[in-house]
């Protein structure tokens, strides 16, 4: 017994398939390293963001406590009441100091090198230098 197909039974032949899988394939090839641009440009532009709303908040504690925290004290007195200091009238912030957007702590010196304080994100590569999205952002450039 031979069997008919159908025409309702009609589909996509392997080739067909894998024709469409390599058009896909190089699309994508083409708009992946575009977007992946995006992202760095994005985390760079976050961090800046980031460093300039801290800075906001280390002005504010200036205001009241007529000098910026040391940095012993660091970035933790702009949520948490330090023993010493009788002025402080934080919150600073109305969240958990970020982290970076790599996942790393800003490095905050006060005195700083170039300012009454540095306030620096190292990049994506954590360390100090670096090119692209692993040079530093610091807020003397802003």
């Amino acid at each position: 017994m031979v069997r008919q197909r159908c025409t309702s039974e009609q589909g996509f032949t392997l080739i067909e398939l894998l024709v469409v899988m390599i058009i896909i394939g190089l699309l994508a090839s083409l708009v992946a390293p575009k977007m992946f641009n995006k992202v760095d440009s994005s985390k760079i532009k976050t961090a800046r963001a980031q460093i300039e709303l801290l800075g906001t908040a280390l002005d504010s504690y200036r205001l009241d406590n007529s000098m910026y925290p040391t940095t012993q004290q660091g970035l933790a007195v702009l949520r948490t009441r330090p023993d010493a200091v009788k002025t402080w009238d934080g919150p600073y912030l109305p969240k958990d100091i970020p982290l970076d957007p790599w996942g790393n702590r800003y490095v905050y010196k006060a005195p700083g090198e170039h300012n009454e304080y540095d306030l620096t994100s190292y990049g994506a590569d954590g360390k100090v230098g670096g090119e692209d999205d692993a040079a530093d952002i610091n807020s003397w450039e802003n």
